[in-house]
């Protein structure tokens, strides 16, 4: 084995390994605290910009009980259980945050190593080891005890830190995308005259009667005052309903056949878990090719839009994509040239779309909107200049999200080359990159 034939050590002897929390806290989650991240949470690298479906109060985290699985920075994360056994997560900033025992955590006995172990662990190498040491059949898991026969070679500290200054140079990229997206957003609230508006914290509202039959609705959260805020600025605005008549997009639902086809082999199946406003990370699920010939593919330009779930995420295709989506994710496709996809997709993620989701979506467990009610979504529509600056930030913001992914790739490659070639020769790739 290649390893073994290099200066390869087991990874406890590169960090000390454990896992998150094995207490029920189901009760005390939350949509807003501290973040409490389990093995689906893992779909952002750099943890600080996660966003996992629940959080914790303070007083939970800071339980003695909870000390095993607060989230540390340096840290390096693992999926340990279930279809997407492998992901990898790095913790890079000191915000609090717990993780459950479906994750791995490895700290690292020297701080100089996190990135290297995020990198390699990312690697072939790395993920080959993981799927020679999953366990189960319809549950697959990884176990803390075989974490010892997972062997990683020791490189020098100059290796280490080139590692870590290219790993550093995504962080950087990757916040860069963040701010581009809230000056962009900043950008649209201004234009339409939002700009110093934030909605109100009272949740007591008088309503007639008539009101409530005509809204069909009869439970309070509905008729919170900061929604009748929200329309009544649109109210001032030009405005078009997202889609029907005189809609701005087409709504195309795809299918969900059954977790019964699941397989590791086909057509990747793109779920809500699988998705964020920053693009589809690798379907873990696929189906296969035979009873995929009549479902619709992600076109580029085309906008995903979440009804399930986390309801109201927007992605805007970037490609042409092989892929099926479940039925909880709609495909949008503008209409006409008066709106452009980018600043749609800008739209639909900001404060003024997600208020209205969050208003219309129903369901106590797994929220749900339906789609009568995201046709009725009201969309403000700018100038076209207007949309074309707020556009420009948002392919900004994608284009730093690309250096992102290609930075995290350079460190994986990276390993690899020093692993099959030689220290020397993977430092002068992350030199000359």
């Amino acid at each position: 084995m290649l390893l073994r034939a290099i200066r390869s050590i087991p990874l406890n002897k590169f960090a000390s390994i454990s896992d998150g929390n094995h207490l029920g806290v189901s009760e005390d989650f939350c949509s807003e605290g501290v973040p409490y991240f389990r093995g689906g949470d893992i779909k952002e690298f750099f943890l600080s910009f996660g966003k996992p479906d629940y959080c914790v109060p303070q007083n939970v985290y800071e339980k003695p009980t909870m000390l095993r699985s607060h989230m540390k920075k340096g840290d390096v994360f693992v999926s340990i259980v279930g279809a997407i056994i492998g992901q990898i997560g790095m913790k890079t900033d000191d915000a609090p945050a717990l993780c459950s025992c479906k994750l791995g955590i490895l700290r690292p006995n020297n701080i100089k190593t996190s990135a290297y172990l995020a990198a390699f662990l990312m690697s072939s190498m790395g993920q080959s080891q993981i799927r020679r040491f999953r366990r189960g059949s319809a549950q697959t898991g990884l176990i803390l005890d075989d974490f010892d026969q997972l062997l990683a070679p020791e490189f020098s500290d100059r290796f280490y830190d080139k590692v870590t200054k290219i790993i550093q140079a995504a962080l950087n990229a990757r916040s860069g995308t963040i701010a581009r997206i809230q000056n962009a957003e900043q950008l649209l609230l201004a234009e339409l005259g939002f700009a110093n508006w934030s909605p109100t914290e009272e949740t007591t509202s008088v309503k007639n009667y008539l009101d409530i039959v005509s809204a069909g609705r009869f439970d309070a959260e509905y008729f919170q005052p900061k929604y009748d805020e929200l329309f009544a600025l649109l109210s001032k605005c030009k405005v078009r309903p997202l889609s029907g008549k005189d809609g701005v997009v087409d709504i195309q639902r795809s299918i969900e056949p059954g977790s019964e086809i699941y397989s590791d082999k086909g057509i990747p199946f793109v779920r809500i878990a699988d998705f964020s406003e920053m693009g589809i990370t690798k379907p873990e699920i696929h189906i296969p090719p035979e009873i995929c010939t009549d479902i619709p593919r992600p076109k580029k330009d085309t906008i995903l839009l979440s009804k399930d779930g986390s309801v109201g995420i927007a992605y805007k295709v970037e490609e042409d994509l092989d892929v099926v989506t479940s039925s909880g994710i709609l495909h949008l496709t503008v209409k006409d040239n008066s709106v452009l996809p980018d600043f749609l997709t800008l739209v639909l993620n900001s404060i003024i779309v997600r208020l209205q989701a969050e208003r219309s979506a129903g369901g106590s467990i797994i929220q749900h909107w339906k789609q009568s009610e995201i046709e009725n979504v009201l969309i403000p529509i700018l100038t076209m200049s207007s949309q074309q600056k707020i556009a420009a930030k948002v392919q900004e913001s994608f284009a730093l999200r690309r250096k992102s992914k290609q930075l995290l790739d350079l460190t994986k490659h990276a390993v690899e080359v020093a692993i099959e070639q030689g220290e020397d020769k993977a430092v002068d790739l992350l030199e000359n990159q």
